[in-house]
């Protein structure tokens, strides 16, 4: 038996077929925004994130980098509660799978919507890495990335998750509460 030979059919062209007899609901209006472009920008990756503070006196101040389970200027009864998984997880992101400079870029996004919408605390889970030695890559790569400015910024603390959720192949996050 003979192999019929691949159709293959564009993104385009496919979503056009699709919603080709697709009508808008009456009373609304259709508005084109331009596509959200994701830049290719290479983010730094210093040791000590600066954030720059506005007024008279404008120095840098650095950030303190945080390790897991550190909790600068967070209660001790907080932290326990954060190790402990007694904090309500709003969101979760999921990095199996991902490249690492894919798995950057979805944690940075993800930790930016999660602080604009007023989350609290996060879940992101890693993998162990079992397969390759000493773990896995995103796992050692994620705390680098919590502690860059970019992410610093939102990030309070941060602990490997309990059992339940994955335990070191998934972390807490703990964000800072959004300033109006």
């Amino acid at each position: 038996m003979t192999k019929k030979p691949d159709k293959t059919i564009s993104d385009a062209d496919l979503l056009a077929h699709v919603f080709r007899d697709v009508q808008p609901l009456p009373g609304r209006k259709i508005t084109n925004s331009p596509p959200i472009r994701f830049g290719t920008r290479k983010l730094s990756s210093s040791a000590s994130p600066v954030l720059k503070t506005k007024g008279k006196d404008s120095h840098d101040t650095k950030l303190p980098n945080i390790q897991h389970g550190d909790a600068p200027g967070l209660d001790k009864r907080t932290a326990q509660r954060l190790r402990r998984g007694r904090i309500n997880v709003e969101a979760q992101l999921d990095l199996h799978g991902l490249k690492q400079d894919e798995a950057h870029m979805a944690l940075n996004r993800f930790l930016t919507q999660s602080y604009n919408v007023g989350h609290r605390c996060v879940l992101v889970i890693t993998g162990k890495g079992a397969l390759s030695q000493g773990g896995g890559v995103l796992r050692k790569m994620v705390p680098l990335w919590l502690n860059e400015n970019t992410n610093r910024k939102f990030v309070l603390s941060f602990t490997y998750s309990t059992p339940a959720d994955g335990g070191t192949g998934a972390i807490y996050i703990l964000l800072k509460r959004k300033r109006r």
